[in-house]
């Protein structure tokens, strides 16, 4: 009995001390914690910005800035050494990297010209190397292939000015620099004298308050911005972000909407659906693609491409000849076409080069279907693709089948002028059929009276009375 207190007070010792013993496990992890989170490694994200600058590598940087900040990354450098490339691409990348919601370091090695420029000074911080250059950003067009490029006209110089002096103003840099980048009749005493372009050395970049600090190498910048021994992750593009670089090329563009145009006319001009239909909706759906993901191409343009497709098809099938429709079709293929590859900032000149652009690939299409038309049938492989049911005869000397003679005697009316050879329907089958040496306009009633080798001729009726 006289132990019983005694044993009470111990077991409440042991649970006050076992208490204390937890409260300290306790607090050692929280502050363990604490201080692993201030120990640990910052993660620094560098995007390379090399070569020329296309629409493709906007959505890259894009992509990598998002990443960045879900990273909570510290900054992001961009490691730039640019003689510059599309202004609606630089564009595009200027707005992503004022949106950015993690720290922006332009890294100028060695140069960033033009488009670069803009791209730069669109970075919170700017280091440049030694003999780096920045500047001479006043836009130009391209000129006839082997002609140097030429001036654009002053609607462009006066909106890029403009772009540049809000970059510059947003970042608190000299805007009267920025501005000099791009127009020539900008003048500031003992800088730069009025018609020339403006183009800074690494020296007088940061002489003048436009660079932040000189750094040869990329530890330099680091060391710059408090971060030796940061985590670095060197962005690279996706498959896919390559693939849109690849079909968003000019000369790439170009050839898409060649096979698309191309495609759709010598379906058109074949019954069914086959290779060459395949081929042309597969090009244009490519060409749409890569040129929607860096927000060239919109619902607008798809439309206006559709509803030019449409139209076309309607002016084959439906209303003879080529009238109204078919311009309004052509018009709206070209103005769909050539709107998907004007950007931001565009003036009328350039979207009339963009629609000359437009032009050439349909011309170019026209001319390959009329050869691939002539050609196609003359081969056993071409025979396959382009199935004909009215062109059913042989070979030119040889008899004609049994079944190309179920047309002799039939009446129909002509779908094309016949210059001899067209279209005609005929028993409600569309035929290509050659006139016996006349002309004959589109809408005429016709018979076929002969079908000689790989040709079914044709003819005006004539009554029994000797009238036409």
């Amino acid at each position: 009995m006289p132990d019983r207190p005694v044993r009470k007070i111990r077991d409440r010792g042991w649970t006050c001390r076992w208490l204390r013993v937890g409260l300290a496990l306790l607090a050692t992890g929280v502050l363990g914690t604490a201080l692993l989170a201030q120990t640990g490694r910052p993660v620094v994200y560098v995007v390379p910005i090399t070569g020329i600058i296309d629409l493709g590598l906007a959505p890259f940087v894009g992509r990598v800035l998002e990443e960045a900040a879900g990273a909570e990354a510290t900054a992001v450098i961009l490691d730039i050494n640019t003689f510059g490339g599309r202004v609606d691409a630089a564009v595009l990348i200027r707005d992503a990297l004022l949106r950015a919601r993690v720290r922006t370091v332009a890294f100028v090695n060695k140069r960033a010209i033009s488009a670069g420029a803009l791209i730069t000074l669109a970075a919170e911080t700017i280091a440049m190397a030694d003999g780096g250059t920045i500047g001479a950003a006043m836009p130009v067009e391209m000129g006839p292939p082997g002609a140097p490029a030429q001036p654009v006209a002053e609607k462009t110089v006066s909106y890029m000015r403009k772009e540049f002096r809000a970059t510059a103003e947003s970042r608190k840099r000299p805007p009267l620099l920025a501005e000099a980048m791009v127009d020539a009749d900008v003048e500031i005493p003992g800088v730069i004298d009025k018609g020339k372009l403006l183009t800074l050395t690494t020296e007088e970049a940061l002489q003048h308050g436009l660079a932040d600090v000189r750094a040869e190498s990329l530890d330099a910048v680091l060391q710059f911005l408090h971060l030796t021994g940061a985590e670095v992750r060197t962005a690279s593009q996706t498959w896919a972000e390559t693939l849109v670089r690849f079909l968003t090329h000019p000369v790439m563009g170009s050839l898409l909407m060649t096979l698309g145009i191309l495609g759709i006319i010598v379906e058109l001009r074949t019954p069914g659906f086959g290779v060459p239909g395949a081929l042309g909706l597969a090009s244009l759906a490519l060409f749409f693609w890569g040129h929607w993901l860096v927000q060239l191409a919109g619902w607008e343009e798809l439309l206006l491409v559709g509803s030019g497709l449409v139209l076309l098809a309607l002016e084959v099938f439906v209303v003879p000849g080529f009238g109204l429709t078919g311009m309004l079709g052509l018009t709206a293929l070209l103005g769909g076409l050539g709107l998907s590859v004007v950007g931001a900032g565009a003036t009328w000149e350039v979207i009339l080069m963009a629609m000359g652009r437009g032009a050439l690939a349909l011309l170019l299409a026209l001319a390959a279907s009329l050869a691939l038309l002539r050609l196609l049938p003359r081969l056993r492989f071409g025979r396959r693709l382009i199935l004909e049911p009215a062109l059913l005869a042989g070979t030119a000397g040889a008899a004609a089948p049994e079944r190309d003679y179920a047309w002799l005697g039939k009446h129909g009316i002509t779908a094309s002028p016949l210059r001899p050879a067209g279209l005609a329907h005929i028993d409600g089958t569309r035929v290509d059929v050659v006139s016996d040496g006349e002309f004959i306009e589109v809408g005429q009633p016709i018979e076929v009276i002969r079908v000689d080798g790989n040709r079914i001729v044709v003819c005006r009726p004539h009554s029994t009375d000797g009238k036409e």
